[in-house]
């Protein structure tokens, strides 16, 4: 929807680059239905090997968990690397209230992230 006549600001917006090997994808914006598909889509491309930096996170649904955790699981199953970086309480709630905060690999930055699994 246009903000003030502008143009439509983006709802999610994925970026990702390459560090050691291991896929870093970038999330910007509202993990919910509206973008669910596009959030799927674009974990299946990642890869097994990934750390997802939720910083820019505004908002995360059940729904999103629920493919994050399904990615996590099928990565441990393949022995690779998983972690989870930038991660706030206040915009990603549902991982506190189900439990699973205290379960998936997370961490404050990609440092910390990457020396973990050495």
């Amino acid at each position: 929807m246009p903000e003030n006549g502008g143009e439509p600001v983006a709802a999610l917006r994925l970026t990702s680059s390459t560090v050691d090997g291991i896929t870093v994808v970038r999330v910007d914006g509202v993990l919910d239905a509206t973008t669910r598909a596009q959030f799927a889509d674009y974990l299946a491309m990642a890869g097994s090997h990934l750390i997802l930096d939720l910083a820019g996170v505004t908002f995360m649904d059940s729904r999103a968990l629920g493919l994050i955790v399904h990615h996590w699981q099928t990565s441990l199953a393949a022995g690779a690397t998983f972690a989870l970086i930038g991660v706030e309480y206040s915009k990603s709630k549902v991982m506190w209230i189900t439990g699973l905060a205290q379960r998936l690999p997370l961490y404050d930055t990609l440092d910390d992230a990457l020396a973990a699994r050495k």
